[in-house]
This record gives C-alpha cells, structure tokens and sequence, in this order.
C-alpha cells in the first residue's frame, strides 16, 4: 500500500494479519512560496529554527540570572550560527569527498543536505573562543551559559530527521518490535528500522536535565562542557554503531565514533583539571555585567 505523504498524516500499513498506523508527514511546511516553483521551506528548517530561538532564550535566561546582559548570547550567536553551518559542511565534505571533488558545485549547496553535527558543534566553539577573546568574556564561563542550549537545540533539531525520514538504524524484522520511538517506518524502502534519531533526542534531552542540575548547584566553570563531553560522547559512540548512514575514517571505523571517544577522553581529563584547581576563571565585569559579579554568584541558580 502506498502512502500519501503529503495528504494524509497517518497511514494503514496491512502486515502479519495486523493493521499498524504510521504516521507520515510531508517534508515541506510550505510549497511554492510567494508563487515561486521550488522555493519551499522544510520543515527541517523550521524546526532547527525553533531549536535555535528556543536555545537563545535559554542562555539569555541564564544569563539575567548570573547578573549578564541578555544581549551576551545575542551577540555570540551572530557568529556561532554562520561558522556552525561552515563547520556542519565543511565536516560533512571532507569526509564525502571524492563525491564532491568530482562535483565541485555541490559543496555549497547545503539545501540538498549534508551537515554534520560535530561540524557544527566545532564551528560553535571556534565562534565561542573568538568572541571570548573579543568580549573578554571568560571561554569556560561562556561555554557552560550556552551549553544547556547547544543540547536543547541537538535536542529537537533529531526531530528533523523523522521528517526527512534519514539517520535511522538497522532493520527491524520483529512485528512486535515494529513500533514508534523504539522502530521508525521508513517509507522509500517500505522498512522499519531503529529509531536511532529519537534515541539521541531522547538521550539529550537527558543531558539537558543534568546540565541544568549541575547548573543551579554553582559548579566550577568548565564542568557543564565536561560533563556533555562525557555524556553526549557516550550515548552518540553507541548510538553511531547502530546507524546505517555513518560517515567512515577509513575501513570500517566510523569517524563519528572516534571522536565520541575522544570526546569522553578530553571531558574526563577537564574534571580532574577543574578538581584540581587547574581551570579557574576570574569573575566577570565586563560590559556586558549588570549585576556586580559578587551579587550575582548568589542568584545563579539556572
């Protein structure tokens, strides 16, 4: 049976003597915008568009309570969001690249997809070293406001993946086991397969608890980043390996894999500096301080 993706939302699927519903959406919020054949907006877009403003408000929220100016995460994300899509792509190239070295053209052209998460989250903390070095704004003090935002924007932008129907898992022959989070239906191969994009949603969102725990207990600069080294590193290493679409270093050691590792590796060896004393920022009372940084310290319960 066919599925109309773009006039019913949900869909009968006859397997097994059983009926199973799946719901299917169609990619494009809006078609044809202003009247112009193919200008359409995806709804990847629009929900990486809510993953961001959602974010923004987050660390501006944080922000006013460490007595900062909600324009401090403004300002970074003028410059995190532009290197962030370089970064995705760049990544993303680099490890495809005897495709895009025969097709030169297809390198910028990012509407077609093709960005990568650790891409992105490198691009972000170049623009967060940048404009600490700018802003005169401790990195560990401005890594650990936006941290929680960064996994809250990773969060939900997984979601874009089930309307685009991509980063799933293997195949799931079991009927029993054949439903949404835990299988996805994946309709161009008329397949359930693992639900490996809400695995991480889920797993973030975890993350995201704990980072804001962590954060009301007053922690030494340095630990939010530890900790989502730690966490994101752990959770996307295992998930990884139950993905179909990686992108491999070479035979089959999949690139996004190692740095997992490492990942965890780096965030572990931050705990031990941050115990030891050997990562210490010093107050901040820059311009973009509203509140003395002594008053603050007592509100930052965020």
């Amino acid at each position: 049976m066919q599925i109309d993706t773009i006039n019913m939302p949900y869909a009968l699927l006859r397997g097994n003597q059983k009926e199973k519903r799946v719901f299917a959406m169609n990619r494009f919020a809006v078609t044809n915008l202003f009247g112009i054949s193919g200008l359409n907006i995806a709804w990847y877009g629009v929900i990486i568009a809510c993953g961001l403003v959602l974010g923004i408000l987050l660390a501006s929220m944080r922000a006013r309570r460490r007595g900062w100016s909600a324009d401090l995460p403004l300002d970074f994300i003028l410059l995190a969001v532009p290197l962030a899509i370089i970064g995705a792509r760049l990544y993303y190239v680099a490890f495809e690249w005897d495709y895009f070295a025969a097709n030169p053209a297809r390198i910028i052209a990012i509407n077609t997809g093709g960005l990568a998460i650790y891409g992105a989250v490198i691009g972000g903390f170049l623009a967060a070293f940048l404009f600490s070095k700018a802003a005169k704004f401790a990195f560990l003090k401005l890594i650990d406001l936006v941290i929680p935002s960064l996994i809250l924007g990773q969060a939900i932008g997984r979601w874009g993946n089930f309307i685009n129907q991509e980063a799933f898992g293997a195949l799931v022959t079991n009927p029993t086991l054949q439903f949404f989070p835990l299988a996805v239906y994946i309709e161009s191969l008329g397949e359930w397969h693992q639900a490996t994009f809400f695995y991480e949603s889920f797993s973030n969102a975890i993350l995201l608890v704990v980072t804001l725990l962590l954060g009301r207990k007053g922690v030494r600069d340095g630990t939010l980043l530890a900790t989502y080294f730690i966490g994101y590193g752990i959770a996307r290493a295992v998930i990884e390996g139950l993905r179909t679409d990686s992108l491999y270093l070479f035979g089959s050691i999949r690139i996004s894999q190692v740095l997992s590792v490492v990942l965890v590796l780096v965030g572990i060896f931050l705990l031990v500096l941050i115990k030891k004393g050997k990562l210490k920022t010093k107050p901040y009372d820059g311009k973009y301080c509203v509140i003395p940084p002594e008053e603050s310290e007592a509100d930052a319960s965020l």
